[in-house]
């Protein structure tokens, strides 16, 4: 009897024991098959990450060429808009100036943004001197009334000679002293018709920027010039305050 018993005792055991294996076997399935799904799910995670930083880069890229776009855009714009203001200049300076252009007194052009008017110093000034002829002074009058309302410019005036030397019983030591003596004229002209003079400039290139070659009397007679450059001004009066 206790020998039957015994053996039932085993046998209950060994169900038990069998029954808590199963289970635990089941359980660790079940953990792993939660392992791998969290390993899967966290692998699309990541590549959903890694997509959504190269769109974001993408993005980034796009807003920098549009910012780009934007500042050429608004460039253009501000280059269009000078281009048009210098261009109703030149037409407003070619309009004012059109019967001493007509006459073959003036000529103006417009080169990288500088107008320049160019006279003749045959138009200007007697052979040798730098005082300005009656011819003369009627030629700057109409230059003088073009300028006086431009805003903002550098009225630079300069004077240039042929390779011709000047008379050793003249008053000038070389074309230095003339090209120079003569622009200065021009400056003290336009002044006294209301050319504001804190724009105004006078330059002397003497000899040695001809146009034109010194072997005829034609070109001789081109190199021979007052050039009047407008350019953007670089010099801001200061404001003075004065007493009461």
């Amino acid at each position: 009897m206790i020998k039957r018993v015994a053996v039932l005792l085993l046998s209950l055991a060994s169900a038990a024991c069998g029954v808590s294996k199963d289970k635990y076997q089941a359980k660790e399935l079940e953990a792993e098959q939660y392992m791998k799904k969290y390993q899967e799910e966290s692998g699309k995670a990541a590549d959903l990450e890694k997509k959504v930083s190269a769109l974001q880069g993408k993005l980034d890229a796009t807003q920098a060429q549009l910012s780009q776009a934007e500042s050429a855009k608004s460039q253009l714009q501000a280059e269009k808009g000078a281009l048009e203001k210098k261009s109703a200049e030149y037409e407003q300076l070619a309009a004012s100036l059109k019967g001493q252009i007509t006459a073959g007194q003036v000529e103006i052009s417009e080169l990288r943004g500088k107008m320049t008017v160019k006279l003749k110093d045959k138009i200007l000034f007697p052979s040798g001197s730098a005082s300005l002829s009656k011819e003369g002074k009627a030629a700057l009058d109409a230059v003088a009334s073009a300028f006086k309302d431009l805003k903002d410019k550098n009225v630079i005036v300069a004077g240039y000679t042929d390779d011709v030397r000047v008379s050793s019983k003249g008053p000038w030591k070389d074309n230095w002293d003339l090209s120079t003596a003569r622009a200065a004229s021009v400056v003290r002209y336009l002044q006294s018709k209301s050319v504001p003079p804190v724009f105004l400039g006078a330059l002397g290139f003497s000899e040695y920027r001809p146009v034109d070659t010194n072997k005829t009397p034609e070109g001789r007679g081109q190199n021979r010039r007052i050039e009047i450059a407008l350019t953007a001004a670089d010099y801001v009066p200061p404001t003075v305050n004065l007493p009461k």
